[in-house]
Parts: structure tokens; sequence; C-alpha cells
């Protein structure tokens, strides 16, 4: 399996082992991550039978204000955009992440909020024959689960109720 981590972030992948198939024609990604695993598994040129994102992080709805008050919170005061950044992504759960933590950089954070998602690719990707399951919080802080729902159609969505962008609920 090909994992993909999230914006400041790093081997986080064992939050997501319920929704894992760890196989080598398997690539993952969570948020950021799923950004690059789609971008990864279409230029890849090996077998590949399923990707899975988590939480994909999906922006492209947002306006350019917003990108711009964020890159600016960010570069003003990393540890404070990063600390109040964690706290949504564990939203509703009590689960912590701060020992995965490894700040991003101004660059992966423009990546992160520029990134277009690109339908094409995505029927490409199908059209090959590869599963794409997306799996999404109810309650997430960070992505509009509508929004990108709508976009995911074609693929298989799974949206769990209570949960947030870490697919976890407060009971969790």
């Amino acid at each position: 399996m090909k994992y993909f981590s999230g914006f400041s972030l790093e081997n986080e992948v064992t939050l997501f082992k319920d929704f894992i198939v760890d196989t080598d024609t398997t690539i993952v990604g969570f948020s950021y991550g799923a950004q690059q695993a789609i971008d990864y598994a279409y230029t890849y040129t090996k077998r590949i039978d399923r990707i899975i994102l988590l939480s994909p992080a999906f922006f492209q709805t947002q306006k350019a204000s917003f990108i711009r008050a964020q890159l600016r919170y960010f570069e003003a005061n990393k540890d404070a955009y990063v600390s109040q950044f964690l706290q949504n992504v564990m939203y509703p759960s009590n689960t912590t992440i701060d020992h995965y933590l490894n700040i991003g950089t101004t660059k992966e954070l423009e990546s992160l909020l520029c990134y277009k998602w690109d339908k094409q690719k995505i029927t490409t990707l199908l059209e090959r024959g590869i599963t794409i399951e997306v799996f999404m919080g109810e309650k997430d802080k960070i992505v509009d689960t509508n929004e990108a729902s709508k976009f995911f159609q074609n693929t298989t969505n799974y949206i769990i109720k209570d949960a947030g962008h870490l697919l976890r609920s407060k009971h969790d």
C-alpha cells in the first residue's frame, strides 16, 4: 500500500486502519494526501486496484479571499494556525493527533488550498477499472462534505454519521 499523509501530519495512517485495504495495489490518501494520491495514481503505470480517499481536501468551492486569509494567517503564526487547524481536524472526536504533527510549509498549504480536483482524472481512473472509495465525515469542520460528495458522486462514497475530518465521532 502507498499512503499519503494529511497537511502538517506524518505517520497518521494507523488512525484509519478500519477504512484501509492494505494491499500492494492500493493507494490511500488522507485530506491533503488524497490530492497527492489521485495525482500519483493518475501517472502511475503499474497495477492499481483501489484508491481510498479519506476526507479528501476539497476547497475549490471556496472564495479566493478565504484562501488568501488562510495563507496570511499561516504566514503570520504557523504554530497558532496549525494548533487551530488540528482542533478542527480532531472535532468532534477526543482523539489527539499531536504526536503525528509535522508542521507543513506555506507551499504545501497553498497547494492544498488551491488544488483543483479534475473530473476527467477521476473518470480516467475509473475507466482503468480502479475502484475509488471516498470516506467523509458528516460533521467535518475542514471540508464542505456536501460539495465534496457532489464532486465524487461517480465514486463509491461513504458519509460517516456524527464523524469529523478524522472520520471519528465524539464517542470514538
